[in-house]
């Protein structure tokens, strides 16, 4: 059996006692929160989500990317969330390469010119959470008033630790 497969058995077994269509669109709690796309987090149970409460927003190693900028405009300014919330982590990926070597590896592999792709790779974790919660400050369609915090998830522990 493929991976897709075992998806769509999943999906069936879901969808015969799934009782949440009538969820709004706007989140519960008003809060996005901006992670890691990371297979060991798992943003809901680390926080205590259900559906329906926040917007999660995933990429590699959680950055304010122009991608997740947007998505968070869209959820302040279209979807009422009156929060966000920036989640890196221990052990992430983004710390064992540069931008200049992964360019590389990309024009050895495929031939081409990377010069301009930016993949924000960091090597201070905590240091990343800063830059990124910074960036979403200063976002000019982020409002003032909106709360942004950041934390480092421990991955060996399980445990939040906010950045100041």
């Amino acid at each position: 059996m493929t991976e897709i497969e075992s998806f769509l058995n999943a999906n069936d077994a879901y969808a015969v006692t799934f009782a949440h269509g009538d969820l709004p669109m706007p989140p519960a709690r008003k809060v996005a929160i901006l992670t890691c796309m990371d297979a060991r987090l798992d943003p809901a149970k680390m926080l205590g989500l259900q559906e329906g409460d926040a917007h999660v927003i995933r990429n590699a190693g959680g950055r304010a990317s122009i991608d997740a900028l947007r998505s968070l405009i869209i959820s302040q300014q279209l979807l009422g969330t009156r929060e966000v919330v920036v989640i890196h982590h221990t052990d992430c990926g983004m710390l064992t390469f540069t931008n200049d070597a992964l360019r590389s590896q990309l024009r050895e592999r495929f031939e081409g010119h990377t010069s301009d792709m930016d993949f924000l790779p960091f090597s201070d974790v905590e240091q990343s959470v800063r830059d990124d919660v910074e960036a979403i400050r200063n976002d000019r369609f982020i409002p003032n008033d909106i709360p942004v915090s950041g934390f480092v998830y421990d991955v060996t522990t399980g445990r939040l630790s906010r950045v100041v």
